[in-house]
């Protein structure tokens, strides 16, 4: 609980220092540019933030929060900044669902508990079939990039065994 407080602390001292920055600027172009950082800062911070309440209720509490704060964004940001947070909450949680999915691949006890406390069989395949081209950027990145810098060897990938045994667990 004391890093939350850390990260909390670290959060609001970045904000009151660019804050503290565009008050105190000598020129109106320099208190510009603070307060652009300022809102640029803010923007991310939700942003990351929206990232964390994905990875804490599981997609499908989440389909509606995001909707919610897609629509937010758009109303205050415009409909650009709406795509690019929906875009990047897409990309995260679907780095996160691959590798956990790979995770379980390899065995991973700890991978094997996540999907069992978030998943049901029809929540799974649905994230399942939703995340699809995330899963072969995963594997693209973590098989080739290593095999064409060292040269390691490519090991098979199949997402549909993979979901055949995640499927198998989560019925039990």
């Amino acid at each position: 609980m004391k890093e939350y407080l850390w990260l909390a602390l670290i959060i609001v001292l970045i904000f009151v220092i660019t804050l503290a920055g565009a008050i105190f600027s000598p020129s109106f172009s320099e208190q510009m540019g603070f307060l652009e950082l300022f809102i640029i800062m803010g923007s991310l911070l939700f942003v990351f933030s929206v990232l964390v309440v994905a990875a804490t209720l599981g997609f499908n509490s989440f389909a509606i929060f995001l909707t919610l704060m897609a629509a937010i964004t758009m109303v205050v940001f415009g409909v650009q900044s709406a795509l690019l947070m929906v875009g990047i909450v897409y990309c995260m949680w679907g780095f996160i669902f691959a590798m956990q999915l790979l995770l379980f691949e390899h065995g991973t006890k700890g991978a094997q508990e996540w999907f069992v406390g978030r998943y049901t069989h029809r929540s799974f395949l649905m994230e399942y079939r939703f995340f699809y081209p995330l899963l072969g950027i995963v594997y693209l990145l973590l098989e080739y990039l290593p095999h064409f810098i060292y040269r390691d060897n490519i090991s098979t990938f199949k997402p549909a065994d993979i979901a055949i045994k995640i499927d198998k667990l989560l019925k039990k």
